[in-house]
């Protein structure tokens, strides 16, 4: 009977490597990939070997990068078929690349198992929808960890389907020049980090498979990088609840997987990394549980509503109870980002080791009122560097950034996730924020007439400026709905915990909306609902410039 019992035990418990390789990780580190696991499990299709869509509301659509990063959390756990079924999972993927070299989406994955195919009459290729340049990045850098930490539950003919794809999309990657077939793929594209995280696929997969052309393209894209973060010490895309947590991972990469002492990426990353995390650091509110603006993008107005990739790594560094993460984070907004936390989970130990000193204290503990600094550049986006300022005080913030651009929205050409001006409050029961929309009327999605803005920051008070404006300028205000208190807003006096006063050489004549998920005459931002007077003109006497004040008096 002992022989029999000794086989049992061994069949229900986790393999060893499972045990201490979980056991390893930090408290923190092990909660998130525990939790966000056993919300993926329940996506999980056994049948065709990909997760349903987590975004929901699919009708049983899969998706393809969630599925990789899924299986990265399979192999971590290593429980039970855990193993075999991540092997499954990466095979259907590598199975459908694109592999036609005369197309631009040679060496991408597909979104989803059922899409047509791209490029046909009945499935036009339309970058960024069809099919996205990005996801050579997401799924590659997940193959690499993947054969980094877990080689040994991999098997030989696996490992070497995953170099021959990660060798094709990153010959695919080198099709991408910004400004030519729609891309956007400059060295600036520091967020989602895919420039990074280019320059680290090249730079790995050249090495591994002795390669030396791709190797010195990555080192030689990485140094672009390089000499522009320099310039300012800041990412050209500055302060994303998301997409810093993608560029914090992409600096990973570069500190972890490349070898010191031969690669430009494996001597910077880590100065990029610390420099990164110092700016965070004073922008984040511990008390309010957000980063300050500005947001050169992002997908929400307060990150205790939505997902944001900044969260899941503070949860990695200071508990999930001091995130701007709730008990539930799939019930809040921008949920799909949650089935990033696998690869958070797996580097996050890692990650604590390069972070400045005294930085833990920082992001759990206000440090008192003080004024942030700092510039950023986005060739080719911008003229001139930008100008950010950020006051923090204990229930207020105000951020703004001057800038001269060439294109409106930002370099993400879009006026919803834009916010070169930010104020955040709390009114004791939650968060509550103003945005300004420079330019076209609400009920026309916000898209801005305005290339640039200038702005000057100062305890409660917050100027702008349209230097080049002119009698068809328009500030649109858009201020958060109120969950508490008075729900409905009609004026200045209706907004819940600050005192505004609005003055300047502008019409002060506007007009109100309701931005609402079930009526109104707009449509949320980001599943915000929110409150816009979207006609303050200047008055036509007033050109070339214009502007007005915010003056608050102070909850």
């Amino acid at each position: 009977m002992l022989p029999i019992l000794l086989l049992l035990g061994a069949a229900a418990l986790p393999t060893l490597s499972s045990a201490s390789y979980v056991s390893s990780m930090s408290r923190n580190a092990q909660g998130l990939l525990n939790e966000s696991m056993a919300w993926m499990d329940t996506y999980y299709d056994r049948d065709l070997g990909y997760l349903y869509d987590v975004e929901g509301g699919a009708a049983l659509r899969h998706e393809t990068r969630s599925s990789a990063w899924y299986a990265l959390g399979l192999l971590a756990r290593n429980e039970q078929d855990d193993a075999q079924e991540a092997e499954r999972i990466i095979t259907n993927i590598i199975g459908a690349q694109f592999k036609d070299k005369s197309q631009q989406w040679y060496g991408d994955y597909q979104k989803y198992p059922e899409e047509p195919e791209v490029g046909t009459a009945e499935y036009p290729a339309s970058i960024y929808n069809s099919w996205d340049p990005n996801w050579r990045g997401f799924v590659g850098t997940t193959f690499v960890i993947m054969l980094e930490e877990f080689p040994d539950l991999i098997s030989e003919a696996v490992q070497d389907l995953m170099l021959a794809s990660l060798a094709n999309a990153t010959v695919g990657d080198s099709y991408r020049v910004g400004g030519v077939d729609d891309d956007n793929l400059y060295p600036s594209y520091s967020n989602p980090g895919k420039a990074l995280m280019r320059a680290f696929v090249s730079g790995w997969t050249g090495r591994r498979l002795g390669d030396k052309n791709m190797t010195d393209a990555g080192e030689l894209y990485a140094q672009e990088i390089i000499d522009l973060f320099v310039r300012h010490n800041t990412l050209s895309e500055f302060n994303s609840g998301t997409y810093t947590g993608v560029s914090i991972f992409g600096l990973l990469l570069w500190c972890k997987y490349l070898p010191a002492g031969d690669s430009v990426m494996s001597e910077y990353g880590p100065r990029m990394l610390r420099d990164t995390w110092s700016a965070m650091a004073q922008l984040w509110h511990p008390g309010m549980k957000n980063m300050a603006g500005p947001w050169d993008r992002a997908y929400g107005y307060d990150m205790n509503r939505y997902v944001s990739l900044m969260a899941l790594w503070m949860w990695t560094l200071i508990g999930k109870e001091q995130s701007s993460l709730i008990k539930k984070p799939q019930v809040m907004s921008h949920s799909a980002d949650w089935a990033w936390s696998p690869l958070m989970a797996v580097l996050s130990d890692f990650h604590a080791t390069l972070l400045p000193d005294g930085i833990l204290e920082s992001l759990t503990t206000f440090s008192g009122e003080h004024t942030f600094e700092a510039q950023a550049f986005y060739p080719p986006y911008d003229l001139v560097s930008r100008n950010i300022t950020t006051w923090l005080s204990e229930n207020v913030t105000i951020g703004a950034e001057s800038y001269k651009e060439t294109v409106v929205g930002g370099p993400s050409t879009s006026q919803e996730s834009f916010n070169p001006v930010i104020v955040q409050w709390t009114t004791g029961d939650e968060i509550a924020f103003l945005s300004t929309k420079n330019g076209a009327d609400h009920r026309a999605k916000l898209y801005p007439t305005e290339k640039s803005l200038d702005v000057q920051v100062a305890p409660w008070r917050l100027d702008l400026s349209y230097p080049d404006g002119n009698s068809a300028s328009i500030f649109t205000l858009v201020v958060s709905a109120f969950t508490r208190g008075r729900t409905t807003v009609r004026s200045w006096d209706d907004v819940e915990g600050i005192n505004v006063k609005v003055s300047g050489n502008v019409n002060m004549t506007y007009s109100m909306s309701f931005a609402g998920a079930m009526g109104g005459s707009s449509k949320p931002l980001r599943d915000c609902e929110s409150f816009t007077h979207p006609r303050s003109h200047p008055p036509p006497t007033i050109h070339p410039t214009s502007g007005f004040s915010l003056l608050s008096a102070g909850p």
